[in-house]
């Protein structure tokens, strides 16, 4: 493994580094001093989606934000435009966030995942757990934990279906539906005071909302099914003495997604944290997210 390194510049910029790994080179931006913490993006997204979240965490943590291989600027050996045509394994991506942790000193580290990344933060402690101090894993898809996973999986079945006949837009739109996200597109900005026009996207977020928006077909085909279909083994995390943190949304309640963390807590025998928005409150929230998020990493 090699690590190519492009340094930030001044405080605010990451010091962004490409890790050789195998099959992949998986870009990630490192930020700050101190314990490690990695910050693992869910489904489409990559980094940049975490870059205000690991802004404010970098007083206390070295922070390590990536995107996952086959997203964005983490591409596949081998292939075109860097993307594989076969499923996402979640063994391959926990064994990615592992070479990340070791090329960064070893650990253990804190890992922090949103969506499909709880789900690879989980099986990285599945894996690894030597690496791993705790997991927080913020709205976790575990749709095979729930007592009746029967509509969760139809609901994704139609969206792929959707996909195959209609596209890549016609897709997206019936997932963020389901998923009572279609207030806005992902990673756009919110709306302004009083509903009006929402300001102007900064540089940085126009360029992650690009790159993220082109990593949609990637994860429709062969990311959205096997991250939700993945199944955290509660009893290895229960044997290796792991601490894992449920993280649920206050808006996200009465939706699909928090029943599922609210699954895998029950699994584990712990009582989920509330953590402030829905499902990407770590942007629309960024703030408040991170305050609870130190807290939470505190109280182990």
């Amino acid at each position: 493994m090699t690590t190519v390194t492009s340094p930030g510049a001044g405080g605010h910029s990451p010091d962004e580094r490409s890790l050789r790994v195998p099959g992949a080179r998986l870009h990630h931006e490192v930020r700050g001093s101190g314990p490690l913490l990695l910050l693992v993006p869910g489904g489409p997204q990559d980094a940049g989606v975490l870059a205000d979240l690991a802004r404010r965490l970098a007083d206390r943590y070295t922070t390590v934000a990536y995107d996952p291989r086959g997203n964005s600027r983490s591409l596949l050996d081998g292939t075109a435009e860097g993307r594989a045509d076969e499923d996402q394994r979640l063994d391959v991506h926990a064994d990615d966030a592992a070479h990340l942790i070791r090329s960064l000193g070893g650990g253990p580290a804190d890992v922090f995942g949103t969506s499909g990344g709880a789900q690879i933060a989980l099986a990285l402690a599945t894996r690894d757990p030597d690496l791993v101090r705790a997991v927080v894993a913020h709205e976790p898809p575990c749709v095979m934990l729930l007592d009746d996973p029967s509509e969760a999986l139809a609901h994704d079945r139609e969206i792929h279906e959707t996909y195959l006949k209609e596209g890549v837009e016609a897709g997206i739109a019936l997932f963020l539906g389901l998923n009572g996200l279609d207030g806005t597109e992902p990673d756009a900005p919110e709306q302004g005071e009083g509903g009006g026009a929402p300001p102007p996207m900064s540089e940085e977020d126009a360029a992650t909302f690009e790159r993220v928006s082109g990593n949609f077909e990637y994860f429709l085909a062969h990311g959205m099914l096997p991250l939700s279909l993945y199944r955290p083994d509660t009893d290895a995390l229960h044997r290796n003495g792991t601490r894992v943190v449920v993280g649920l949304g206050e808006g996200s309640l009465g939706q699909d997604i928090h029943a599922m963390g609210s699954a895998l807590a029950g699994r584990l025998g712990i009582e989920p944290i509330t953590f402030p928005g829905d499902h990407l409150g770590y942007e629309a929230e960024p703030e408040a997210f991170a305050d609870v998020l130190r807290c939470v990493l505190a109280d182990g």
